[in-house]
């Protein structure tokens, strides 16, 4: 399922990373790697907060729902 269905609070493994080279290279970058751990911190008209490596990240709903848990 996409980032965008997990529950806030819950910690969630990458199962995978979609999208072109350039926005998986750019998530990436950002810690979003296949086997990582992300937890919803809060969710706001779809907009998330997350936290992915002890850092908190703003990312869109397109970016999360390219981000499979």
């Amino acid at each position: 399922m996409p980032l965008t269905m997990s529950n806030v609070g819950e910690p969630v493994i990458i199962k995978k990373v979609g999208g072109k080279e350039e926005t998986r290279a750019f998530l990436e970058n950002l810690g979003f790697v296949t086997g990582g751990t992300v937890t919803v911190v809060s969710e706001n008209g779809g907009n998330m907060i997350v936290n992915v490596k002890n850092s908190r990240i703003a990312i869109g709903r397109d970016m999360a729902n390219k981000i499979m848990v």
